[in-house]
């Protein structure tokens, strides 16, 4: 568990002048011919070691941001704490268990899921200022930390990071899906990306990791590390920053 958890450790976050803000890493896994589910779910691709570097990664985020289709399609719940690492956590200064951020336009969730009646720490929906207000209300009501994240019916997804940021809530892990990881590859805030290559083939019509307007010019990253267990590639991508950023 230490060496993999030392593999995946975050970079140093926090004020310092030598420090990011905060870090965005997303991880997905992937068929070979890039499929990114089977049926509508990533159950069918995954592995043993592929949940497990999943708890790993969730183990060492302060916060896991995920889309509202994907809470539904894959029904969602509360990170769990992990006694591996409750040591850890507590040295980091990082609550027992990741907070779960739901990104959604809507607000069309079910609030007696677990996901909102049972977290260790509450879950946080991240929206624009001109969601539903009922649907608004109804989240708060059932403990839900409702933050607005720019104007209009949709959270801009340049805004997120930092906004997590400020409630101390650095380690960031994204689970997707594709469409909420595009957006925030095309958002320019996209640090780095564990994607799990699954030897398997779907066919079919299945979409690939991220979906959203093609980027002006493609992202550069580099690649930080692999590892290996029965077939499965494990990859680890940080993204090339400019000069200018």
């Amino acid at each position: 568990m230490e060496e993999i958890a030392a593999e995946y450790a975050y970079p140093p976050v926090g004020e310092g002048a030598d420090e990011a803000g905060w870090w965005l890493r997303g991880n997905m896994v992937a068929s070979l011919d890039g499929a990114i589910h089977h049926g509508g779910r990533s159950q069918p691709l995954s592995s043993k070691a592929d949940m497990w570097i999943f708890g790993v990664l969730r183990a060492l985020a302060d916060v896991v941001v995920v889309g509202a289709r994907t809470v539904r399609q894959e029904g969602y719940r509360p990170a769990k704490r992990r006694s591996g690492f409750a040591d850890r956590r507590a040295a980091a200064g990082q609550s027992p268990a990741p907070a779960i951020a739901v990104v959604s336009a809507g607000l069309e969730l079910d609030f007696s899921a677990p996901l909102f009646t049972e977290p260790v720490v509450p879950t946080l929906l991240l929206t624009g200022t001109d969601a539903p207000a009922d649907r608004v209300a109804e989240a708060r009501r059932a403990g839900a930390e409702v933050v607005f994240a720019g104007e209009g019916g949709a959270a801009d997804p340049a805004l997120v990071p930092g906004l997590l940021a400020e409630r101390g809530l650095r380690r960031q892990l994204t689970e997707g899906g594709p469409t909420l990881l595009g957006e925030f590859a095309g958002a320019g805030v996209l640090d780095e990306l564990c994607l799990s290559i699954s030897p398997r083939i779907v066919a079919g019509s299945a979409p690939r990791i991220m979906n959203g307007p093609v980027l002006p010019d493609p992202d550069e990253y580099t690649l930080e590390g692999v590892l290996e267990e029965e077939g499965f590639l494990f990859t680890r991508y940080r993204r090339l920053r400019t000069v200018a950023e």
